[in-house]
Formats: C-alpha cells, structure tokens, sequence
C-alpha cells in the first residue's frame, strides 16, 4: 500500500509512467506494510532510482565484465588501482561518475564477484538519477570490495515475504563445494518480469538459480539451494534527502571502515557479520 503526504495514493497522469514504474507501483500497491512518502517527488525519486537498478541490472548482464574470485580480479587501471585484496580503488585524477560508467563501456578489462557487482549497480543507477555533477560531490574516493559502500548510498537490509521490483535477494546455497566458494550464494537483483540477476549467472528464474547452485553443491549433499527473504536496498528517502541538499563535496563525512574478509558471493548480512 503507498501513501503520499499522508494521504491514500492516487497517481498522477502528468507522472508519465513507463511500463516498469507501473509494475514497481502495483507490487507496492499490494504490499501488505505502507510505502509513506512526504512528498509526490521522493515517491517518484524512489521509482526513478529503481527503474535505473533495474536497467543497470541488465546492462551489467549484456556486459563483457566477468565473474572471479577476489585472488583474480581486475579492473581498467586508467581508473581504479588494484588492491592486493582484490578491490578497486578510485585513481585520484578519475572522476567518480567516469570510473563507474567505464565498468559498463569496457567491461572485457574488468573481473568481479557478485556482492562487488551490486554496489557497482547501485553507484551506476544513482548516476543515472542524479546527474554526474551531484554523483561527482556525493561519492568520493569510491573503493569497490564486496558490500563496502560509501555511507550516502544508505544501504539497508531486513527480512521481508515482500519483494519489490529493483530490490536485491539473496539465494543462499548452504552445502556449496568448499573448493568453489564463490557458489556460496548468489546476490540477486529483482528485475519488473520477476526474473533475477545476479553476476556470473546472467538474468534467471529463481527456479533456474537454485538449479544452478544446486549443481556446484559438494557430493553427496541433499539440501538445496534456495531464496531467503533477506531484501537489501539503498535508502531511497535517505539519497533523495542528500540529493535534495546538494552538499558540498568538501564537507566531511564519516566513513565505514574497510572489511577485507575474502569470502566471495556473501550476503550483505553476512558482510556486517565481518564488520562487528
């Protein structure tokens, strides 16, 4: 259910709705908890920024970047130095909005795992909502590793029965072959048709992920891989608010400190389970 300045939900034509905002605004409309927003303009920033995962998803599915293990990762080193943990690191003289869209333009150059590939989908779907002049302020010496973000993307996560579309899942695979742990799970982007992506195993059904998963289980294992209802998201009332601000680049801000756990495709629960 959507509520709006505090009142029922009633959709505006001069909204100009595409075909995947109408199908984020149904599931929402059937959720069974209210989506409340203060305002017409952070409801339709948060239809905006979820329309932009959504195709971020996909473009990062027809891109040529792959899926690797930390040991094994790689980036364009025009825009990102290569950690010896695995992690990319902006290059000083790179704008943030550059190195990200250069993930999507040359992605041949580029190897990550699956938890790295959702921040970088979320960085890429906020500067189609924002603008790079604002992406350039907001984020800063970007590092990509894992589930670190920077602390103005707002990352939340809790457990719901609920999805909605440009929301992240996450399919946990419990009997994984130890000798490929990269098949621990799969972080997942919701896509409008109800299939998944998640990166190295392209857009699936969800039936078709867990099949997937189960065929890397260790020998003689009987338990499936399956969906959890663990729902990951950025704030998007919290990025409207700091779009709205238009902060100055220079202010400070806190950030999370690192957490090189080298354990590929983790949930983002797993990844504040390291950060404790």
């Amino acid at each position: 259910m959507i509520q709006i300045s505090g009142g029922p939900f009633q959709q505006n034509e001069n909204w100009q709705l595409g075909s995947i905002e109408k199908t984020i605004v149904q599931h929402m409309q059937n959720a069974p908890v209210f989506y409340s927003y203060y305002s017409e303009y952070e409801f339709l920033f948060e239809l905006k920024v979820r329309k932009n995962i959504i195709q971020s998803a996909k473009e990062m599915d027809k891109s040529q970047a792959m899926f690797t293990s930390f040991e094994y990762a790689r980036c364009n080193p025009m825009y990102w130095q290569l950690t010896r943990a695995g992690g990319f690191f902006l290059r000083p003289d790179v704008r943030p909005a550059d190195a990200i869209m250069d993930i999507y333009q040359n992605g041949s150059l580029y190897a990550f795992e699956c938890a790295t590939a959702i921040p970088i989908i979320f960085y890429h779907a906020i500067l189609n909502s924002i603008g790079s002049n604002l992406f350039n302020l907001l984020f800063r010496n970007l590092y990509l590793y894992s589930w670190h973000t920077d602390t103005d993307l707002g990352i939340i996560t809790f457990y719901s029965n609920h999805f909605i579309p440009g929301d992240v899942l996450y399919v946990n695979n419990p009997d994984f072959d130890r000798k490929t742990p990269q098949f621990r799970g799969v972080n997942a982007v919701l896509l409008d048709d109800g299939r998944l992506f998640g990166h190295g195993f392209n857009i699936r059904t969800s039936d078709e992920m867990v099949r997937i998963l189960n065929e890397t289980r260790k020998q003689h294992s009987y338990q499936s891989a399956y969906i959890t209802n663990l729902v990951t998201r950025p704030s998007f009332k919290y990025l409207f608010r700091v779009a709205s601000w238009q902060r100055n680049g220079e202010a400070y801000k806190v950030q999370r400190p690192v957490v090189h756990h080298n354990k590929e495709s983790i949930s983002y629960v797993h990844y504040l389970y390291y950060s404790i």
